[in-house]
Order: C-alpha cells, then sequence, then structure tokens
C-alpha cells in the first residue's frame, strides 16, 4: 500500500477501529494499542481491496479478531468500569446519558451487534459474515438486545 492511500485509510478508519475495540475491552489504553496493531496490519497487508466497502470489512473483522485475540490472555482483564467512560462523556441531556450507560451494559454479545448495526450501519447480513454467526442469529441477538434496553429504560 502507497504511504498516500495508507495516510487517507488510517485516519479515514481509525475512529471506527477505536470505538470498536473500546466496545470489547471497555479498556481505553487497549483499545489504543489494538488501534496501532491493526493499523500496522493495514499497513504491511500485502493484498489489494476491491473497494472501500472490502477495505472497510476487513478492518472491521481484524480488529475483531484482534479484540479477541487480546482478551483470550490472563493478564488483560483488567477494564475500566462504564460509570467511568460514561462520566467522561458529555450529553445535551441525561436520557442520553442513561441510554449509554443501558447500552454499555449489555452483555458482549449484543453490545457489539448493536453497535454495528447502528453506528456502522452493517446490515444483519454484513455483521453475521463478521462475527462468524447466521444471519438469523444476528438478527435475534438484535431483537434480544432491543428487548433488554426497552426493559431497562422503563425502570428508570
Amino acid at each position: 500500500m502507497e504511504n498516500t492511500d495508507f495516510l487517507a485509510m488510517a485516519d479515514k478508519y481509525k475512529d471506527m477501529v477505536y470505538r470498536i475495540a473500546l466496545n470489547y475491552y471497555r479498556n481505553p489504553a487497549d483499545a489504543d494499542d489494538t488501534v496501532q496493531d491493526v493499523l500496522i496490519k493495514l499497513y504491511t497487508a500485502e493484498r489489494q481491496f476491491q473497494s472501500e466497502a472490502h477495505l472497510r470489512n476487513w478492518l472491521i473483522r481484524v480488529t475483531i479478531n484482534e479484540c479477541k485475540n487480546v482478551l483470550r490472555t490472563p493478564w488483560k482483564r483488567w477494564t475500566v468500569s462504564w460509570e467511568d467512560i460514561a462520566a467522561a462523556a458529555s450529553f445535551d441531556s441525561p436520557q442520553e446519558s442513561e441510554l449509554l450507560f443501558s447500552v454499555l451494559n449489555l452483555p458482549e454479545k449484543y453490545r457489539v451487534v448493536l453497535y454495528l448495526f447502528y453506528y456502522e450501519s452493517l446490515t444483519a447480513k454484513e455483521i453475521g459474515r463478521l462475527l462468524n454467526l447466521q444471519e438469523s442469529a444476528v438478527t435475534t441477538r438484535l431483537s434480544r438486545a432491543r428487548e433488554m434496553l426497552k426493559k431497562k429504560i422503563t425502570e428508570v
């Protein structure tokens, strides 16, 4: 990959990679490390990407794999509480912070699917390919996550 192409792609996708990693780790420092690792893999990748969507999906898959590999190691089990992360974020209304807190407290399998669907605008089919799940499993997880959020929000 040419240096100028790499710099443009790194600048465009580093935030997406960071958000996915933060979703997995709940630790900003580990998410930063993963961004660096993924971008190094992009720079050293000896492949041609067919399109912008192909590159984006490749980066998402590499990020997810990297996160799972890091989480398998015993010394990477420490996380920052969601309260600290939510407190650092600023919102216009208390409802927005409550929604973020509710989403962040979902189990990982639901939280990641919600993030990819709503924030990265991926279809259930694309999410299934990235997470090695059937499309029906993705739609089920989305449905369950929405139901969990609905219950948490109505309780508040």
